[in-house]
């Protein structure tokens, strides 16, 4: 399904129905009344089985071989509808069938397949994993279209910067295009001074690899017209105002805005969705040269607005003001963002619960109920154009990094806000893309964010 993997990636899935071996996706309610297979519930109170979540349990045959597994929901499974995912790297290899869930069928899927992810591209792979036959009632081509986004968001992150610089991000980005025969087109090196880049290049330009704008178009004209734009620093030292050693080690995440509008990209273009797509990813890598930018040096944007440079670790909003004042100035129904922004972002809302940011009513209202709706988490916060006034530079039209260190999330959604002026509907998300402690159904490591709900969302509305 995946169009550009790192690695080769068995299916999590079987398709051998009658073939499979039974489990028993259980309450603690269901052993109190007795309510599942009797073999199951005999075995499950002789070993003191009480449906903890996650909890795991090998039924014996008669025989003594295995016959089949229970595992425990907990008392409210609604609290974790990807507990699944805790089965794909518990069970024993083999073939696998839900026998009974009070769960949906895309959401047991779905929990199951992320969970199976592993990232093996630099070490020696396992393949003797378990595979789950997909319920009848689910729908298949969606779930396994879900994870392929969610997989390559994830090998993207992990790939560490040596081998996911700005040239190999290039080349998936021109796998995805080329596997749906999208329209890729890209601008290099000093190229992006010559088509009014320069903050682009501005932040890229002290690095081995040159900085560029990918650019991808698929679908119809006449459809609804959405653009996508994601962060793409392939690594980020902070430039002169280098970061504390410990502050660099998730450094090579800092593209995770750019593998998220890929992933979602990929979603969108599968399910044939009726839009007319565009996907523009500014890749650059911030580094420390004799010709790295400067704090205190003033550029101007591709918008014409001039940007003093306060702090060269603010670098993420800089490529983004090119690429989004590019985006605007082309009609355009929804204008969405992505990026792995602000520290501040993660203080307010920790790193599961991204923030997204919009004067579109309708939209946040919309984007709220599909998040619910596929549990894939997200919080608004607000525009509050009262710290407007902090964006704002003595001797330039902006700053990059506003003094005071306060509401640091809001000021940088506003700082972007600039460049956006004729697109109406415009949201912009401040990502963390990693996940600091295992889930069931995501290992620690690059994670995708909100591309979910957003192609539930767009799936909805264009489908």
């Amino acid at each position: 399904m995946a169009p550009y993997q790192f690695i080769d990636r068995p299916s999590p899935f079987t398709t051998r129905a009658g073939k499979t071996l039974p489990i028993f996706a259980i309450t603690p309610a269901h052993i109190e009344t007795g309510t599942i297979d009797p073999v199951a519930l005999d075995w499950a109170r002789k070993a003191g089985f009480k449906a903890e979540a996650g909890a795991l349990l090998l039924i014996p045959t008669a025989d003594g071989h295995l016959g089949g597994a229970l595992f425990g929901l907990g008392k409210s499974p609604s609290e974790a509808p990807f507990l699944t995912g805790k089965l794909a790297r518990a069970l024993p290899a083999g073939q696998w069938h839900i026998e009974t869930a009070p769960l949906t069928a895309n959401r047991l899927s779905l929990g199951y397949g992320m969970g199976s992810y592993r990232f093996d591209r630099y070490r020696a792979a396992t393949n003797d994993a378990p595979t789950l036959l997909i319920p009848t009632d689910a729908d298949a081509a969606d779930v396994k279209r879900q994870l392929a986004g969610v997989f390559l968001v994830r090998d993207l992150i992990n790939t560490p910067t040596n081998d996911m610089g700005p040239q190999a991000l290039e080349e998936a980005f021109r796998a995805l295009g080329e596997h749906y025969k999208a329209k890729v087109s890209v601008i290099q090196g000093d190229d992006l001074l010559k088509e009014n880049f320069p903050l682009i290049h501005t932040v890229g330009r002290a690095a081995a690899e040159a900085p560029r704008l990918l650019e991808m178009r698929w679908g119809k004209k006449g459809h609804r017209k959405v653009t996508l734009v994601g962060k793409g620093v392939c690594f980020d030292t902070g430039g002169l105002d280098i970061k504390p050693s410990a502050s660099m080690l998730l450094m090579k995440k800092d593209m995770g805005g750019a593998a998220n509008v890929m992933g979602l990209a990929l979603m969108i273009m599968d399910a044939k969705l009726k839009v007319d797509l565009r996907v523009l990813v500014p890749a650059v890598e911030n580094s420390i040269s004799s010709n790295a930018f400067r704090p205190g040096d003033i550029y101007r944007s591709r918008k014409g607005l001039t940007v003093q440079i306060d702090n060269t670790d603010a670098e993420g909003r800089l490529i983004l003001a090119d690429a989004l004042a590019y985006a605007d100035e082309e009609d355009c129904d929804l204008l969405v963002d992505m990026a792995t922004l602000t520290g501040a972002a993660r203080v307010a809302l920790g790193p599961d619960l991204p923030p997204f940011f919009t004067d579109d009513e309708d939209l946040a209202h919309d984007l709220v109920d599909a998040s619910l709706s596929v549990d894939d988490p997200i919080w608004r916060m607000p525009l509050y154009m009262g710290y407007d006034k902090d964006v704002s530079a003595r001797i330039a039209d902006l700053t990059n990094a506003p003094a005071g260190g306060m509401a640091g999330s809001i000021t940088a959604a506003l700082f972007l806000k600039r460049f956006v002026t004729r697109t109406k509907s415009w949201v912009h998300f401040d990502i963390y893309g990693w996940t600091p402690a295992e889930r069931p159904h995501a290992p620690i490591g690059g994670e995708a964010q909100a591309i979910r709900a957003l192609y539930h969302s767009l799936k909805s509305t264009a489908g």
